[in-house]
Order: structure tokens, then sequence, then C-alpha cells
């Protein structure tokens, strides 16, 4: 009863581009449209908890559903971590700490109670439970990680995104020439796309004064989205493709690349 999705470079590259959309549909809501952090972020923990009980109700893998609790996830993460950061007055700094602890308990939890950390192996209410809590906390803390990145350190937008995008270039590394885990660099890679795609997305909205392509929110929001949906029908599509029959032989002879 696997629900969730295989680990490949469309996943990584959806997530991104849904990582990224969160960042600037956040901000199109919470700014643009002056709505403020505290009520944005209540509507968008409202929504998020209506796709996720959607998800965890479902009892096959639904590309639609699945990614957009990613995409609520991320949106919901971008204003409550503002409302932390800017509203409640912690700062970029110690936001990133007690998100980055509520993280880590999320896995010192999900650990003690045996369930898998395999992404494509999760096939129990609870352990989709532990699941999702860490991907809200990730996208949440990338937030912040990539706030914290772009003005309290000084790299700015573009700066950061180098700095994180080096990393992910390690993991990558570290996958094929190392030892290391494949379960543990995915949850790296998976917490570290997250300030990538905030930094990526402030990037593209914010104005050419502070270092960002100048597009708005607004008009951010609308290239992302349109980018996501086709990667999303995409998916269907060779869902569907999969599920004819003599699926497995056509899928034996799909690059690599593109599984």
């Amino acid at each position: 009863m696997n629900k969730l999705p295989r680990i490949t470079l469309a996943f990584w590259v959806m997530k991104i581009c849904a990582t990224t959309l969160g960042e600037t549909a956040g901000d199109l809501v919470s700014m643009t449209l002056k709505v403020g952090y505290a009520a944005s972020s209540v509507i968008l923990v409202g929504l998020f908890l209506v796709s996720v009980v959607a998800q965890l109700r479902g009892r096959t893998f639904h590309p639609v559903l699945y990614w957009t609790v990613i995409l609520t996830t991320s949106t919901a993460g971008t204003t409550m971590s503002d409302l932390m950061n800017r509203t409640a007055g912690l700062g970029y700094t110690m936001g990133a700490l007690v998100l980055g602890s509520a993280l880590a308990v999320v896995f010192v939890v999900w650990k003690l109670c045996g369930q898998t950390f395999d992404v494509e192996h999760i096939g129990t209410f609870k352990g989709e439970m532990l699941y999702w809590s860490a991907i809200l906390l990730s996208n949440t803390l990338g937030t912040s990680t990539g706030d914290f990145l772009a003005d309290t350190s000084g790299l700015g937008f573009a700066g950061g995104t180098l700095l994180i995008t080096g990393l992910l270039a390690l993991i990558v590394i570290a996958k094929h020439f190392s030892p290391v885990s494949n379960t543990l660099l995915f949850w790296m890679a998976f917490v570290l796309t997250r300030p990538f795609g905030a930094n990526a997305g402030d990037f593209f909205s914010k104005p050419t004064r502070s270092g960002g392509l100048g597009f708005g929110p607004l008009g951010a929001s609308l290239v992302l989205a349109a980018i996501l949906i086709a990667l999303i029908l995409y998916t269907v599509r060779r869902q569907r493709r999969d599920q004819r029959p003599g699926a497995a032989e056509e899928w034996g002879r799909v690059p690599t690349t593109l599984q």
C-alpha cells in the first residue's frame, strides 16, 4: 500500500519547483495580498491539513494529491517561518535552530517507533504521519535557513543559492562514491532543497535593488505553477502507461535518467 513516489530525477525537479512555488505563493498571500503572516498561516495550514487527510485516506499513489500536499507544506512553511521569525521576533538564526530541533525530535520519534526511513517503502499510517510531519518541518526550516543565508549571513539571494547548490552537489557525489546511507542522503537533500527553493524563489521575485530578478511574487508564482503542473501531468501520464499490460518490459527500455 505504498502511496509515495519513486525517488528519481523527475521527483527532485518537481520538489524544487514545488518548494520554490511555495516560497513565492506564500509571499503572495501574506505580503502582496496583505493578508498578514498570522492569517496566512491559519489559512495555509488549514489547506495542508485538508490535503494531508485526503492523502492519508488514499490507498494508492495519486501524483496530483501527493504534490498538492508537498505544495501546501511549502506555502504553509513559508508563512509559518515568517510568523516566527518576523512577527514573533525570533529572528532567522533562532527560528532555524528551533525548527531544526523540532525536526530532529521527529526523526528520533521515528527511529524509536521502529518505522522504516526508506521513503519508497513506507506502507503504514504511522510511518506516513511521521513522513509528512518531517516534510512540513523541513519546508518551514528551509524558509528560515534560506532567509538566514540571504540576509543575516550577507551572502545574498544568489550567494545563498550557490552555497546550497554546492552542498547538494556534494550529496550527489556521496551517493555515487561513498558508503553513506542513501536514506540519510535523501533526507539531507530534502531539507536542503527547501532553502534552495526559498532562495531561488526570492531570487526570482525580489526587486533588482535587493539582488533579485524583479518578477514579483505573482509573476514568479505563475511561471513556477505552469512548470509544476506540466511535470505533474507528465507523471500522471507515465503512471497510466506503467499500468498498461506489458508495461514492465517497456519500462526496462526507458533511460535511467528519466526514471
